[in-house]
Protein backbone atom coordinates (compact mmCIF):
# COMPACT_ATOMS: atom_id res chain seq x y z
CA UNK A 1 0.00 0.00 0.00
CA UNK A 2 1.43 3.93 -0.56
CA UNK A 3 2.35 5.74 2.05
CA UNK A 4 -0.49 8.32 2.42
CA UNK A 5 0.16 12.03 1.26
CA UNK A 6 -1.95 14.69 1.58
CA UNK A 7 -1.23 16.42 -1.55
CA UNK A 8 -4.00 16.18 -4.37
CA UNK A 9 -6.45 14.40 -1.93
CA UNK A 10 -10.19 16.22 -1.43
CA UNK A 11 -11.00 16.71 2.15
CA UNK A 12 -13.79 18.26 3.93
CA UNK A 13 -14.00 20.26 6.99
CA UNK A 14 -17.09 21.25 8.98
CA UNK A 15 -16.42 24.74 10.58
CA UNK A 16 -13.89 25.77 8.51
CA UNK A 17 -14.75 29.68 8.52
CA UNK A 18 -12.49 30.65 12.15
CA UNK A 19 -10.50 29.16 14.38
CA UNK A 20 -9.29 25.69 14.33
CA UNK A 21 -11.29 24.94 11.44
CA UNK A 22 -9.72 27.55 9.44
CA UNK A 23 -6.26 27.55 10.03
CA UNK A 24 -6.76 23.73 9.52
CA UNK A 25 -8.00 24.67 5.84
CA UNK A 26 -5.41 27.25 5.31
CA UNK A 27 -2.11 24.43 6.12
CA UNK A 28 -4.00 21.39 4.28
CA UNK A 29 -4.53 23.58 1.20
CA UNK A 30 -0.98 24.84 1.41
CA UNK A 31 0.09 21.41 1.52
CA UNK A 32 -1.52 21.01 -2.17
CA UNK A 33 -5.08 19.50 -0.98
CA UNK A 34 -8.28 20.18 -2.06
CA UNK A 35 -10.19 21.65 0.30
CA UNK A 36 -13.66 22.64 0.95
CA UNK A 37 -15.10 23.83 4.43
CA UNK A 38 -18.57 24.47 5.68
CA UNK A 39 -19.73 27.65 7.21
CA UNK A 40 -23.64 28.50 8.87
CA UNK A 41 -23.15 31.77 8.08
CA UNK A 42 -22.48 32.60 4.23
CA UNK A 43 -21.38 35.92 4.90
CA UNK A 44 -19.22 34.51 7.36
CA UNK A 45 -18.55 31.31 4.75
CA UNK A 46 -17.53 34.26 2.02
CA UNK A 47 -15.13 36.09 4.06
CA UNK A 48 -13.10 33.45 5.12
CA UNK A 49 -12.97 31.64 1.88
CA UNK A 50 -11.50 34.58 0.43
CA UNK A 51 -8.99 34.37 3.52
CA UNK A 52 -8.10 30.84 2.77
CA UNK A 53 -7.59 31.21 -0.46
CA UNK A 54 -5.54 34.01 0.05
CA UNK A 55 -3.19 32.54 2.79
CA UNK A 56 -2.88 29.35 1.32
CA UNK A 57 -2.25 30.38 -2.37
CA UNK A 58 -4.88 27.83 -3.54
CA UNK A 59 -8.26 29.20 -5.68
CA UNK A 60 -9.96 25.29 -5.11
CA UNK A 61 -10.42 25.83 -1.80
CA UNK A 62 -14.53 25.78 -1.86
CA UNK A 63 -17.27 26.59 0.80
CA UNK A 64 -20.54 24.88 1.56
CA UNK A 65 -23.56 25.75 3.51
CA UNK A 66 -23.79 23.41 6.56
CA UNK A 67 -26.02 24.31 10.08
CA UNK A 68 -25.30 21.07 12.39
CA UNK A 69 -27.86 22.19 14.58
CA UNK A 70 -30.74 21.19 11.37
CA UNK A 71 -30.47 17.93 9.91
CA UNK A 72 -31.82 19.28 6.85
CA UNK A 73 -29.27 21.19 5.99
CA UNK A 74 -26.69 18.40 6.85
CA UNK A 75 -28.39 15.94 4.49
CA UNK A 76 -28.36 19.35 2.22
CA UNK A 77 -24.83 19.39 2.98
CA UNK A 78 -23.45 16.17 2.05
CA UNK A 79 -25.54 16.11 -1.36
CA UNK A 80 -24.17 18.96 -2.38
CA UNK A 81 -20.56 17.46 -2.08
CA UNK A 82 -20.86 14.55 -3.39
CA UNK A 83 -22.40 16.36 -6.47
CA UNK A 84 -19.57 18.44 -6.62
CA UNK A 85 -16.77 15.95 -5.40
CA UNK A 86 -16.16 12.40 -6.74
CA UNK A 87 -13.59 11.10 -3.94
CA UNK A 88 -13.55 12.16 -0.12
CA UNK A 89 -10.16 11.37 1.40
CA UNK A 90 -10.25 12.88 4.65
CA UNK A 91 -13.08 14.41 6.58
CA UNK A 92 -12.67 16.19 10.13
CA UNK A 93 -15.47 16.83 11.93
CA UNK A 94 -14.33 20.06 13.56
CA UNK A 95 -17.23 22.54 14.04
CA UNK A 96 -18.65 22.35 18.00
CA UNK A 97 -20.69 24.65 20.02
CA UNK A 98 -19.47 25.51 23.60
CA UNK A 99 -22.47 27.71 25.16
CA UNK A 100 -20.27 28.05 28.16
CA UNK A 101 -23.45 29.33 30.46
CA UNK A 102 -27.22 29.73 29.94
CA UNK A 103 -30.55 27.76 29.68
CA UNK A 104 -30.83 24.58 28.07
CA UNK A 105 -31.70 24.72 24.25
CA UNK A 106 -32.89 22.36 21.87
CA UNK A 107 -32.34 22.12 17.79
CA UNK A 108 -34.86 22.39 15.49
CA UNK A 109 -35.57 18.52 15.90
CA UNK A 110 -35.89 18.61 19.31
CA UNK A 111 -32.29 17.81 20.30
CA UNK A 112 -30.11 19.30 23.29
CA UNK A 113 -28.00 21.66 21.12
CA UNK A 114 -24.70 20.86 22.33
CA UNK A 115 -25.38 16.93 21.65
CA UNK A 116 -27.24 18.09 18.17
CA UNK A 117 -23.95 20.08 17.08
CA UNK A 118 -21.23 18.19 18.67
CA UNK A 119 -22.09 14.86 18.22
CA UNK A 120 -25.69 13.88 16.31
CA UNK A 121 -25.04 16.68 12.75
CA UNK A 122 -21.49 14.86 12.68
CA UNK A 123 -22.77 11.21 12.77
CA UNK A 124 -25.29 11.56 10.25
CA UNK A 125 -23.21 13.68 8.24
CA UNK A 126 -19.95 11.27 7.75
CA UNK A 127 -23.13 8.00 7.56
CA UNK A 128 -23.96 10.42 4.63
CA UNK A 129 -20.74 10.51 3.08
CA UNK A 130 -19.00 6.80 4.16
CA UNK A 131 -19.55 5.92 0.70
CA UNK A 132 -17.63 8.38 -0.80
CA UNK A 133 -15.01 7.46 1.99
CA UNK A 134 -14.99 4.01 1.66
CA UNK A 135 -14.68 4.39 -2.41
CA UNK A 136 -11.69 6.66 -1.71
CA UNK A 137 -9.79 4.62 0.80
CA UNK A 138 -7.28 4.80 2.37
CA UNK A 139 -9.24 7.60 3.81
CA UNK A 140 -9.48 9.13 7.18
CA UNK A 141 -12.00 10.59 9.62
CA UNK A 142 -10.84 13.08 12.27
CA UNK A 143 -13.67 14.20 15.16
CA UNK A 144 -12.58 17.34 17.63
CA UNK A 145 -13.36 16.31 20.97
CA UNK A 146 -11.38 17.24 24.05
CA UNK A 147 -10.20 16.88 27.34
CA UNK A 148 -13.52 18.57 28.54
CA UNK A 149 -14.22 15.35 28.43
CA UNK A 150 -13.12 14.29 32.24
CA UNK A 151 -15.94 16.32 33.51
CA UNK A 152 -18.46 13.26 33.28
CA UNK A 153 -16.30 10.98 35.38
CA UNK A 154 -19.11 8.82 35.34
CA UNK A 155 -19.85 8.26 32.01
CA UNK A 156 -22.20 9.36 30.06
CA UNK A 157 -25.71 9.80 30.75
CA UNK A 158 -27.78 7.23 28.11
CA UNK A 159 -30.77 7.53 30.32
CA UNK A 160 -30.75 11.44 29.43
CA UNK A 161 -29.03 12.33 26.19
CA UNK A 162 -30.95 15.50 26.29
CA UNK A 163 -29.68 16.80 30.11
CA UNK A 164 -33.37 17.19 31.31
CA UNK A 165 -31.98 16.71 34.63
CA UNK A 166 -29.78 18.92 36.25
CA UNK A 167 -28.93 21.04 33.25
CA UNK A 168 -25.81 22.69 33.48
CA UNK A 169 -24.39 24.18 30.36
CA UNK A 170 -20.40 23.72 30.20
CA UNK A 171 -21.00 20.25 31.53
CA UNK A 172 -22.95 19.20 28.73
CA UNK A 173 -20.24 20.73 26.09
CA UNK A 174 -18.18 18.35 28.36
CA UNK A 175 -20.81 15.43 27.81
CA UNK A 176 -21.01 15.94 24.42
CA UNK A 177 -16.97 15.68 23.60
CA UNK A 178 -17.23 12.43 25.67
CA UNK A 179 -19.63 11.27 23.18
CA UNK A 180 -17.31 12.05 20.50
CA UNK A 181 -14.86 10.19 21.87
CA UNK A 182 -17.79 7.27 22.07
CA UNK A 183 -18.43 7.27 18.35
CA UNK A 184 -14.89 7.63 17.56
CA UNK A 185 -14.60 3.97 18.96
CA UNK A 186 -17.57 2.43 17.35
CA UNK A 187 -17.22 3.99 14.20
CA UNK A 188 -13.82 2.37 14.11
CA UNK A 189 -14.75 -0.91 14.69
CA UNK A 190 -17.34 -0.70 12.35
CA UNK A 191 -15.12 0.35 9.29
CA UNK A 192 -12.30 -2.22 10.46
CA UNK A 193 -11.41 -3.58 6.85
CA UNK A 194 -12.59 -0.94 4.70
CA UNK A 195 -9.27 1.34 4.69
CA UNK A 196 -10.79 4.27 6.50
CA UNK A 197 -9.74 4.95 9.60
CA UNK A 198 -11.24 7.14 12.49
CA UNK A 199 -9.20 9.21 15.54
CA UNK A 200 -10.35 11.72 18.14
CA UNK A 201 -8.29 14.31 18.63
CA UNK A 202 -7.66 16.90 21.22
CA UNK A 203 -6.84 20.46 20.25
CA UNK A 204 -5.94 21.66 23.62
CA UNK A 205 -6.97 25.01 25.19
CA UNK A 206 -7.28 27.35 22.52
CA UNK A 207 -8.24 30.95 21.67
CA UNK A 208 -11.24 30.65 19.24
CA UNK A 209 -14.75 31.87 19.59
CA UNK A 210 -15.90 28.42 20.52
CA UNK A 211 -17.87 29.53 23.33
CA UNK A 212 -18.39 32.93 22.55
CA UNK A 213 -22.53 33.73 22.23
CA UNK A 214 -23.96 33.81 19.11
CA UNK A 215 -26.98 36.90 18.76
CA UNK A 216 -29.42 34.12 18.80
CA UNK A 217 -27.84 32.31 21.72
CA UNK A 218 -28.02 35.70 23.85
CA UNK A 219 -31.47 36.46 23.03
CA UNK A 220 -32.83 32.30 23.82
CA UNK A 221 -30.47 33.15 27.12
CA UNK A 222 -32.41 36.27 28.20
CA UNK A 223 -35.80 34.97 27.19
CA UNK A 224 -35.47 31.30 29.47
CA UNK A 225 -33.57 33.77 32.44
CA UNK A 226 -36.53 36.44 32.61
CA UNK A 227 -38.99 33.39 32.51
CA UNK A 228 -37.49 31.99 35.37
CA UNK A 229 -35.28 34.38 37.22
CA UNK A 230 -36.41 33.21 40.41
CA UNK A 231 -35.41 30.05 40.09
CA UNK A 232 -31.90 28.75 41.01
CA UNK A 233 -31.39 26.32 38.72
CA UNK A 234 -31.32 29.16 36.30
CA UNK A 235 -28.35 30.88 37.04
CA UNK A 236 -26.11 29.58 35.02
CA UNK A 237 -22.55 30.57 35.15
CA UNK A 238 -19.68 29.58 33.34
CA UNK A 239 -16.93 27.65 34.53
CA UNK A 240 -13.54 29.05 36.59
CA UNK A 241 -11.03 29.12 33.56
CA UNK A 242 -8.51 30.75 35.88
CA UNK A 243 -6.08 28.25 37.06
CA UNK A 244 -5.50 27.04 33.00
CA UNK A 245 -2.37 28.47 31.53
CA UNK A 246 -2.87 31.11 28.14
CA UNK A 247 -4.96 29.80 25.68
CA UNK A 248 -2.53 29.14 22.40
CA UNK A 249 -3.35 30.27 18.96
CA UNK A 250 -5.86 28.74 16.27
CA UNK A 251 -2.87 27.41 14.21
CA UNK A 252 -1.02 26.31 17.11
CA UNK A 253 -4.44 24.15 18.34
CA UNK A 254 -4.49 22.91 14.82
CA UNK A 255 -1.85 21.63 14.95
CA UNK A 256 -3.04 17.86 16.42
CA UNK A 257 -6.13 17.50 13.84
CA UNK A 258 -3.44 18.57 10.84
CA UNK A 259 -1.03 15.66 12.17
CA UNK A 260 -4.30 13.03 12.54
CA UNK A 261 -5.20 13.97 9.23
CA UNK A 262 -1.90 14.16 6.79
CA UNK A 263 0.61 12.48 8.61
CA UNK A 264 1.94 8.98 6.97
CA UNK A 265 3.14 7.78 10.07
CA UNK A 266 -0.80 7.16 11.03
CA UNK A 267 -1.45 4.88 7.91
CA UNK A 268 -4.01 2.10 9.53
CA UNK A 269 -4.20 3.81 12.81
CA UNK A 270 -7.47 3.69 13.95
CA UNK A 271 -10.11 3.99 16.66
CA UNK A 272 -6.94 6.17 19.18
CA UNK A 273 -6.95 9.70 21.04
CA UNK A 274 -4.54 12.23 20.13
CA UNK A 275 -3.21 15.13 21.91
CA UNK A 276 -0.01 16.99 21.32
CA UNK A 277 0.26 15.17 18.17
CA UNK A 278 0.67 12.30 19.88
CA UNK A 279 -1.64 8.97 21.19
CA UNK A 280 -3.14 9.92 25.07
CA UNK A 281 -4.25 7.34 26.61
CA UNK A 282 -8.30 7.88 28.02
CA UNK A 283 -9.70 7.13 31.32
CA UNK A 284 -11.76 4.18 31.44
CA UNK A 285 -14.85 5.11 31.25
CA UNK A 286 -14.31 7.02 27.81
CA UNK A 287 -12.75 4.13 26.46
CA UNK A 288 -15.78 1.43 27.31
CA UNK A 289 -16.57 0.12 24.36
CA UNK A 290 -20.09 -1.11 25.94
CA UNK A 291 -20.93 2.51 26.54
CA UNK A 292 -19.85 3.39 23.11
CA UNK A 293 -22.17 0.99 21.03
CA UNK A 294 -25.36 1.76 23.32
CA UNK A 295 -24.39 5.46 22.33
CA UNK A 296 -24.41 4.57 18.39
CA UNK A 297 -27.96 2.28 19.05
CA UNK A 298 -29.52 5.68 21.18
CA UNK A 299 -28.27 7.95 18.12
CA UNK A 300 -29.02 6.35 15.09
CA UNK A 301 -33.05 6.20 16.73
CA UNK A 302 -32.33 9.73 17.38
CA UNK A 303 -31.57 10.51 14.11
CA UNK A 304 -34.08 8.22 12.46
CA UNK A 305 -36.51 9.78 14.46
CA UNK A 306 -35.86 13.09 12.63
CA UNK A 307 -36.20 12.11 9.41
Amino acid sequence: MATFSIEGRTVLITGGNTGIGKATAVDLAHRGAHVLFTSRDAERGAAALAEIRAESGRDDVECLALDLADLDSVRACAADFLAREDRLDVLINNAGINLVRGARQLSKHGHELHLAVNHLGHMLLTDLLLDRLKASAPSRVVVLSSHAYLMSPQGLKLDDLHMEEGYKAFQCYGHSKLANIAYTIELAKRLEGTGVTVNAVHPGYVETELGQWRPEDKAAFVREETKAKSSESSKREGPDLSKLPPPVSAVEGAQTSIHVAASPELDGVTGAYFADSAPCELQPHAADPVQAAKLWELSEALLSGAR
